[in-house]
């Protein structure tokens, strides 16, 4: 059985990657917390850490973020090594060196534990659509669900409606 695991209010999870995603550093945290040395972590794809309760359209929304040149805001469930899991409130950047985007640099925090009733709610929704649909566009169509539950239901955008949900519940 697997559990949770945790970690201070005041620590950040920081890694790096290439722009395909493999991982040129990860802080001590990050090792700490995802259970795997640096040796394990280097040159591996990010979604090494990926937990499979995660909807693939949380990441396929990162992804066209990133790709247009903004930020993401969310949250997300990453498994450790040894098959525990923790939560995470992520901020992922494009990384420029000048002018040039050479990477994504992403910086995680304790993810509120009451804003994850409501999101594992949302998430769960999610999986059902990509799991009823055809996997080419499953991922699409469960980020488009989301955007639209924000639009419809909050009356924002996800980006505002995500911030807002973690500043409610932080402490």
């Amino acid at each position: 059985m697997s559990k949770e695991i945790t970690f201070l209010p005041e620590e950040l999870i920081v890694s790096k990657t290439d722009l395909k995603g493999k991982i040129t550093y990860s802080n001590r945290a990050f090792m700490r917390i995802c259970n795997f040395p640096e040796s394990a972590l280097l040159n591996q794809p990010h979604n090494l850490i990926r937990h499979q309760d995660m909807p693939r359209g949380v990441f396929y929304g990162m992804w066209q973020a990133l790709q247009a040149g903004n930020e993401f805001f969310g949250f997300i469930k990453n498994s450790t090594s040894d098959g525990n899991y923790y939560w995470v409130f992520a901020n992922v950047t494009p990384d420029y060196v000048g002018e040039q985007k050479v990477g994504y640099y992403s910086v995680r925090r304790v993810a509120p534990p009451n804003a994850l009733t409501a999101v594992a709610d949302l998430y769960k929704k999610m999986r059902e659509i990509e799991a009823s649909g055809d996997k080419t566009t499953a991922a699409k169509k469960s980020w488009q669900w989301l955007n639209n539950y924000c639009q419809e239901k909050a009356g924002m955008s996800y980006d505002a409606f995500i911030l807002n949900h973690y500043q409610s519940f932080r402490q």
